[in-house]
């Protein structure tokens, strides 16, 4: 407790940056990975190659990525939020492209046969329909995202990552426990209200309200 009352508002500082890091990073994943998974389901003989580009991305180590992207952008937040975006892009977008590509075909072809367009049939059916597997791999990238921010430090970007690495190069066990236990909490927070919203986006088919 003395460890909060000496450092109380700067943890609530770091707090903050972690969670916009994260945040940031997570809305451009989203922003980048639904709009191209959707249209990897349009061109699929495109859609090996890049989600497997994507997934040798996500095999990068999170400091050599980190390292990479200060020549390109820096030190601070910038290079850390563009990092995390790329490391949440494979769960988002192969998750995006596996529901809409599941998309029962026979509802696709009532859509057709009421003569909505494509678009249309993406945007009212296969988009709500695949909706909840969408979310999932979000809710992934979400926990992901903030787990990783932690590493954000190493290159200036702040976040609880400064009270868990300062801990271990001074051996305070007290500011490694301040700085892991809010990103702990943080991350089951996010998944906790992304778990909320996947339930909200799920469409209610008839036999669910029946059995409600």
């Amino acid at each position: 407790m003395d460890f909060l009352k000496a450092n109380g508002s700067e943890l609530l500082f770091k707090t903050g940056e972690h969670f916009y890091i994260s945040a940031m990073a997570l809305v451009l994943g989203v922003l980048i990975a639904v709009p191209l998974g959707i249209a990897l389901t349009r061109f699929k003989r495109y859609s090996g190659f890049i989600i497997s580009f994507v997934s040798i991305l996500q095999t990068v180590p999170s400091l050599a990525l980190l390292a990479l992207m200060i020549p390109l952008f820096g030190i601070g937040k910038l290079p850390a939020i563009v990092a995390l975006f790329i490391y949440s892009l494979l769960p988002i977008l192969r998750n995006t492209f596996i529901g809409i590509s599941n998309v029962n075909s026979t509802i696709v072809d009532s859509a057709k046969g009421m003569g909505m367009t494509d678009n249309q049939i993406i945007l009212q059916v296969k988009l709500p329909l695949a909706a909840p597997v969408i979310m999932s791999g979000i809710r992934l990238a979400g926990v992901y995202v903030i787990a990783w921010a932690t590493l954000a430090s190493y290159i200036g970007a702040g976040g609880l990552g400064d009270y868990i690495f300062n801990g271990l190069n001074v051996y305070d066990q007290e500011m490694i426990i301040w700085g892991t236990l809010p990103v702990t909490l943080l991350a089951l927070l996010v998944d906790f209200l992304l778990g909320k919203l996947e339930r909200f986006v799920s469409p209610q088919t008839t036999s669910a309200k029946g059995g409600n």
